[in-house]
């Protein structure tokens, strides 16, 4: 693997619309994701959980509390957008919210609680819609417009890809377990 950024690539953009067939699998991997992330941090020493995934990269406990943290923004965004018309939504600085104390100390297991809790939630929410739900769009200061189609398209990787951070460590160090 040459860059441990991205153990699995960067994000497969669709390249064109996102379809109806495609829309079963993005939610089946958001909802896959809690007990994905709970099977590649299970076992590990608070040695371990403190062990960045890659040389500057964040600790695998930080990967842990971000997916929540960032998954949250995505729930909200997906509500703003089913219920206001183009929303601007704001952004989070995630580098920041990464070296909160929080995020560096608390016991994974907080994490792990809070995104199956809220996976449920939002699973329940995504397959209530309608296709046509899915072309509602909020506005990103960066990216400009934004449909549901596309943001569901980049959590259903973004759970993926930190999962594979960890478990990419886990093979590398030999700590076994990695699934």
């Amino acid at each position: 693997m040459s860059d441990l950024r991205y153990p699995i690539g960067k994000v497969p953009w669709p390249a064109a619309a996102v379809t109806h067939e495609q829309r079963p699998r993005y939610i089946s991997d958001i909802e896959d994701a809690p007990a994905r992330l709970r099977a590649a941090v299970q076992g590990l020493s608070p040695q371990q959980l403190d062990t960045p995934y890659r040389p500057g990269g964040w600790t695998v406990r930080q990967v842990a509390h971000h997916l929540p943290d960032s998954h949250l923004n995505a729930y909200v965004r997906f509500k703003l957008a089913l219920t206001e018309t183009e929303p601007a939504i704001k952004t989070y600085d995630e580098k920041q919210w990464a070296e909160l104390g929080d995020s560096r100390t608390a016991p994974v297991e907080i994490s792990l609680a809070l995104l199956e809790s809220l996976h449920q939630r939002w699973v329940l929410l995504l397959r209530s819609l309608r296709p046509e739900d899915f072309s509602r769009t909020f506005r990103h200061p960066e990216m400009g417009v934004v449909s549901l189609d596309k943001t569901l398209c980049l959590y259903a990787w973004h759970g993926r890809h930190h999962v594979a951070h960890i478990t990419s460590l886990r093979e590398r160090m030999g700590w076994g377990g990695a699934r």
